[in-house]
């Protein structure tokens, strides 16, 4: 989906990471939420309150999911799941706009 139409937009940037890391909250009448972000070049940690749906709009990084042993690479049109209470780690490798949508 390329639109979402009929949500509340949270005017406030979320700003990660010395703003390595920004984006925006949007909800549905539903009262779901996701975040609509770019994540610059870089190494980050990140830490899930709820399971994550992390989609990749453009752009080339590698994810090291909770478990893993590997390093998961993963580009634009593609995505990835968190589990809830987790902490995994991304390596951007260029300029990556994503859109994370909350699972619970």
């Amino acid at each position: 989906m390329s639109e979402f139409k009929n949500v509340t937009i949270v005017r406030e940037v979320n700003v990660y990471f010395n703003g390595g890391v920004t984006s925006r909250t949007i909800i549905f009448d539903s009262g779901c939420k996701k975040t609509l972000g770019i994540m610059m070049p870089g190494e980050y940690e990140f830490n899930t309150g709820s399971a994550e749906l992390m989609e990749i709009l453009s752009g080339d990084l590698e994810v090291l999911l909770p478990g893993a042993d590997s390093w998961l690479a993963v580009k634009g049109g593609e995505s990835f799941e968190v589990s809830a209470d987790s902490t995994f780690k991304l390596k951007i490798k260029g300029l990556t706009d994503y859109c994370c949508s909350f699972l619970d």
